[in-house]
């Protein structure tokens, strides 16, 4: 049995006086780290807060952030990190329905304060002059249990209100081991935290560094140009982001380059990428391994793990997500439940110790995603012979155009091919006679050509895709691709205008 107070009692014991925390120019060691948390634990004792109970955070990535995200579920209470990005009755929502006392925030929390409590600001120093007058209050031993419940992590309700996700210590320190396997890391690392850590993008490796009493770098909010200063001045040797923030340090690698070397891997998830980014990430970061990781909130969060990505991109199997790590079974299904034969496509579904115990308040929910054991995750995908898993698509972000199903991830990478495309994005929008069309949002480089148009750029993927997925119609933006708080792409405010008057979904 695990629980979140096992990694800090082995960094304490290997690694005491090691750098844990960096951030804006404050360093704390593990020992410095573990008083801390000491402390927050009274802190967390003198405002009243029983066993179980809920405490949000709404916070840009920080030393306290880390604090909370882990000192919080070491007290044996429930975390609930909030995405800074939602509007005012999003935030309202997920904290009602937590029934969270408490709030940690860096803002204003505006009429957030009078759903909890109390409200701590990070922002003014209260949260630093309530740990300096605290006593440390030492954890016991045994006080929580691997089944007790961490966090609970709010998806982003793109298609109706957000579910908040329970994890529980057992999901999350499985997790710690199951990165361990697509993401190595030892005790020299210097991991970079990109992502926000309200998302698992963001939060995935805290456990894994500090079992292993590695060093992790937080920036509070990403730029890819800070990001890459980062990677020289503090020696970062790994990272993680999604694919547009991999995207954009590629782009601001190549045009100013830094000094990368230290850099020896650079893991992605949280949604697929495009095959030209990764070939463009190997001439901006010549040393690195590049990594893809997959997973969802709900199996917090990793699943499959591809190493040495750059090597495999002209082999069929670059294109996968990978094989299954340690802890995780994969099994594609029919939508009877029945297993696919090998190579078919069908819904990904996922078993192991990190699987969430199901959504909060939400058992209708519950029940459809949890089924005899497994989680389904809702993406559409294939297996290969050597366990290689292949993801084509969202179900719901699926096109079908008369008859066939267009998967969007092969019609990007098509699009990305063409050296004067910075981003692109592809949906389906109605059409009489086919019921869906292919279309593409498409945000050009500075550098294209000023007589790029759509025709130039469907004749692009005719010449690498099946007729029906080249898109009918292509429009260009100026600016960048609407993205969520983790940073992706956000479909539904894409494509939510073409759909407006018809009874399809806009998820």
């Amino acid at each position: 049995m695990q629980t979140f107070l096992d990694p800090i009692q082995r960094a304490l014991a290997v690694a005491p006086d090691h750098e844990a925390l960096v951030c804006d120019g404050r360093r704390l060691t593990y020992r410095e780290l573990s008083d801390r948390l000491q402390r927050l634990h009274a802190v967390l004792r003198e405002l009243g807060l029983r066993q179980g109970e809920r405490v949000a955070v709404l916070s840009f990535n920080s030393i306290a952030f880390t604090e909370l995200y882990c000192g919080v579920s070491m007290a044996g209470l429930v975390q609930v990190p909030l995405n800074f990005r939602w509007a005012e009755p999003e935030l309202a929502y997920a904290v009602e329905d937590a029934g969270a006392r408490v709030l940690f925030c860096d803002r204003d929390p505006g009429a957030l304060a009078e759903l909890v409590d109390r409200v701590v600001r990070i922002d003014d120093g209260e949260y630093e002059r309530l740990l300096e007058a605290a006593e440390p209050a030492p954890f016991a031993p045994g006080s929580i249990d691997e089944n007790d419940l961490a966090g609970l992590f709010y998806t982003g309700g793109t298609t109706g209100l957000s579910k908040g996700v329970m994890l529980t210590h057992r999901n999350l320190i499985a997790n710690a081991w199951n990165i361990q396997f697509a993401q190595p890391m030892d005790g020299d690392d210097r991991y970079l935290i990109m992502a926000p850590m309200f998302h698992a993008a963001g939060s995935v490796s805290v456990l894994q560094s500090i079992f292993l009493g590695a060093t992790q770098i937080i920036m509070p909010s990403f730029d890819p140009a800070t990001m890459l200063d980062l990677v020289e001045t503090e020696g970062v040797t790994q990272t993680l982001g999604v694919p547009t923030m991999v995207a954009a340090t590629v782009e601001e690698q190549l045009a100013r380059p830094r000094d990368v070397g230290r850099l020896r891997l650079y893991a992605h998830g949280g949604s697929p990428i495009a095959l030209e980014v990764v070939r463009r990430g190997a001439e901006a970061f010549p040393s690195t391994e590049f990594v893809h990781v997959y997973g969802a909130t709900e199996t917090a969060p990793i699943v499959t793990g591809l190493r040495n990505e750059v090597a495999l991109l002209d082999d069929e199997r670059g294109r996968s997500a990978g094989v299954p790590v340690m802890g995780c079974q994969v099994v594609v299904r029919n939508p009877d439940g029945t297993p696919a034969r090998q190579g078919d496509v069908g819904e990904v579904t996922v078993r192991g110790a990190n699987v969430m115990v199901g959504y909060w308040n939400k058992p209708e929910q519950t029940e459809a995603a949890l089924r005899d054991g497994w989680y389904w995750t809702g993406d559409v995908g294939r297996v290969d012979d050597e366990g290689f898993m292949f993801l084509l698509d969202r179900s719901k972000d699926m096109i079908i155009s008369g008859g066939e199903n267009v998967y969007c991830t092969e019609v990007e990478d098509a699009l990305y091919t063409h050296p004067a495309v910075l981003e692109a994005t592809v949906f389906g929008i109605p059409h009489e006679s086919w019921g869906e069309a292919v279309h593409a949002v498409v945000v050009l480089r500075d550098a294209a050509p000023d007589d790029l148009d759509a025709t130039t750029l469907i004749a692009h993927c005719k010449a690498r895709i099946a007729g029906y997925k080249v898109p009918r119609s292509v429009e260009f933006r100026a600016d960048p691709l609407p993205k969520s708080g983790p940073g992706k792409v956000l479909k539904r405010e894409l494509r939510s205008s073409y759909w407006a008057d018809r009874d399809a979904s806009i998820g």
